[in-house]
């Protein structure tokens, strides 16, 4: 028993000093040696930290890839690496403005994934910068770096002759993504909804301590065919599609060498107005708040004195890009062509709206 311990002491003693450092480094020379996923297929994330990101890293973990999370702050990143297995996820420091930090992200990688973009313009953090230059930079490093796949996350909308200069940068960004990277994926999505998302959430939030909710979109009341027309056309229209959704298309068109050089419109099963979409946050949420019409030049002298704030609400690009309804066009293969069954709204928004109602996520009002 003695002589037991006696060699077992020293084993510790190595252990607690060199085993943690080098216990990752054998596990992935093993998946190597093993011919793993995980050995074959390295994919770098631009934007790993971001709602969306976070659902792709999973999703690669799950399937067995290696993952490099490329953002700007790897500290504020780090909740992703119990997503996978030891040493399986990495976040890096990267800056998409910065064309050394891209080119040292992607170095070694077999694909890469954008997704990088901003709602408003701040400091250096410019629309053309990031959505354009940007994007750009990840194409010409990936392709450079003799990657094999590249996925462009864009979004429905982008136009080069748009009002909105998010959606004209946007569209110059899969310009240069093309230009640079001819097989690269294209995705563009509408309102992506789900658990952290910053539409549906924001809504609800504002139902909160607001007695109405502004409908952009919708003329003043006037009387119309013998009655009070309230809301007109009901506003902008949207097709939100779950984050879930997007986060498998991304994993369907890395796997599948027919995607390549695709662009695809991501929307969910049901097209919804402005007004529909704050009538569904105020049902599931339990407030009764006035719905408010809203027209776009009154949306956009709201947006001129929000801009003044660090971080504005509202922007005048951003009524100027409601102007055009985020919808699929029906030209562009879509997530059935993907094989992936849409997520209706109905059924993810109550698991994480309900948060908002009065007295929180657990005061039920209603009868089942």
């Amino acid at each position: 028993m003695y002589a037991a311990a006696a060699w077992r002491a020293p084993l510790l003693v190595v252990w607690r000093r060199f085993g943690m450092r080098v216990f990752p480094a054998v596990i992935l020379l093993v998946s190597i040696l093993s011919g793993g996923e995980m050995a074959t297929r390295l994919v770098t994330v631009f934007g790993a930290s971001g709602f969306l990101g976070r659902h792709i890293v999973q999703r690669l973990a799950e399937n067995g890839m290696q993952v490099r999370a490329a953002v700007r702050n790897p500290d504020a990143a780090l909740f992703l690496k119990p997503m996978g297995d030891v040493g399986q996820i990495t976040p890096v420091q990267t800056n998409i403005r910065n064309a050394d930090a891209v080119r040292r992200a992607v170095h070694g990688a077999d694909a890469v994934i954008n997704l990088v973009g901003i709602l408003y313009e701040g400091g250096r953090q410019r629309f053309d910068a990031v959505h354009t230059q940007g994007a750009e930079t990840v194409a010409k490093a990936a392709a450079a770096a003799g990657c094999t796949d590249l996925v462009q996350v864009s979004a429905i909308g982008a136009d080069a002759l748009s009002q909105s200069q998010y959606a004209r940068s946007k569209a110059a960004g899969e310009e240069a993504v093309k230009k640079a990277f001819s097989d690269a994926v294209v995705l563009r999505p509408s309102v992506v909804f789900g658990p952290q998302d910053d539409f549906f959430n924001r809504f609800a939030d504002m139902a909160r301590c607001s007695p109405f909710l502004p409908a952009f979109g919708c003329p003043f009341p006037r009387f119309k065919n013998g009655g009070l027309d309230l809301y007109g056309d009901g506003g902008s229209r949207f097709q939100p599609v779950y984050v879930g959704d997007v986060a498998d298309a991304v994993l369907k068109v890395l796997v599948d060498p027919s995607a390549r050089g695709k662009i695809y419109e991501l929307g969910g099963p049901t097209t919804y107005s402005f007004v529909e979409i704050l009538r569904l946050i105020l049902a599931e949420t339990e407030r009764s708040r006035l719905i408010l019409p809203m027209p776009f030049w009154l949306g956009s002298l709201i947006g001129f004195f929000a801009e003044l704030l660090p971080i504005p609400p509202l922007t005048r690009d951003q009524v100027a890009l409601l102007r055009s309804d985020n919808v699929v066009g029906g030209d562009l293969p879509t997530l059935k062509d993907l094989g992936i069954e849409p997520t209706a709204a109905e059924v993810v928004l109550p698991t994480y709206l309900d948060r908002f109602r009065r007295g929180g996520r657990f005061s039920y009002t209603r009868l089942a």
